[in-house]
């Protein structure tokens, strides 16, 4: 396994929840997986966290939202987005919300290990 940190991984669709955690597991990481921001935020232990993946649209609210939210806990956990509704608007909010990456659904293994691989490698 490259490293004893987890990933997180916050999205409402229990199938993209699962398929991201099986590839996270093809690619050695272990990860910690929610269906809700406020259950992210239920769990803590944020210095377990190599980083976030979160869906910009939940079922309790915005990913971009929980970000922020996290920010003013003092949690400085680097950011990976995912979404499937990819507009302007939302690309620049992520963007400035401070994020390693900006992935559209549906996305690539390769387009999502590679960020985790940099952030890993402390190229990011």
């Amino acid at each position: 396994m490259p490293t004893a940190k987890f990933v997180f991984v916050v999205d409402d669709n229990p199938s993209m929840l699962r398929g991201i955690g099986r590839l996270l597991r093809e690619y050695g990481f272990a990860s910690r997986l929610f269906e809700t921001g406020s259950a992210l935020l239920k769990h803590g232990s944020f210095d377990s966290a190599l980083c976030l993946i979160l869906d910009i649209n939940l079922s309790d609210g915005s990913g971009i939202e929980l970000r922020h939210q996290l920010t003013d806990l003092g949690v400085d956990v680097p950011v990976i987005y995912i979404t499937g509704n990819d507009n302007p608007a939302t690309r620049m909010a992520a963007m400035a919300s401070g994020c390693v990456a900006y992935l559209t659904k549906p996305f690539t293994a390769n387009s999502l290990m590679q960020p985790i691989e940099r952030l890993l490698a402390g190229v990011v």
